[in-house]
């Protein structure tokens, strides 16, 4: 037999698996929508870059590399102002009608 304390922690973990299963999914929405615009503003400069202090030849693979950092930067930064948002606007919800 479950004791109060263990059926309302049971309750909140599933409220917080819950939270973090959807700023996921936000973010990958996110990420499927910014990261290309991202890569594409910022990739002239990348290889510029990368041919001044490297040399010239590694476009294909600064490319890919730079593509890769774009996707993880809008990934992770959307995760945390997602969940952030979640946790916040969950708590403060749970706290109003608590």
């Amino acid at each position: 037999m479950q004791t109060p304390s263990k059926h309302a922690q049971a309750g909140r973990s599933i409220f917080m698996s819950s939270l973090t299963g959807l700023a996921n999914t936000l973010a990958v929405v996110a990420t499927f929508l910014g990261a290309p615009p991202l890569f594409s503003k910022t990739i002239p400069w990348a290889q510029a870059y990368a041919a001044r202090h490297y040399g010239y030849g590694y476009d294909d693979l600064v490319s890919l590399g730079w593509f890769v950092t774009c996707v993880l930067i809008v990934f992770f930064v959307s995760r945390a102002s997602i969940s952030t948002a979640l946790v916040m606007g969950g708590l403060a919800l749970a706290t109003r009608f608590l």
